[in-house]
């Protein structure tokens, strides 16, 4: 089994909208969107392991 089958549902249909319906404009939402998450995801993280 692949590690992509492994992720959720919501991350597989993102990935699959991304790929195949998207146009330029949606696709740079997106990105921006989930940069911005997973900077922010990282940062608590980080902020969890120095405590």
């Amino acid at each position: 089994m692949s590690a992509f089958n492994q992720l959720p549902r919501s991350i597989k249909k993102t990935v699959r909208y991304i790929l195949q319906d998207t146009d330029e404009v949606k696709l740079l939402e997106v990105e921006k969107s989930l940069l911005y998450a997973i900077y922010t995801r990282k940062k608590e993280l980080e902020n969890q392991k120095r405590r």
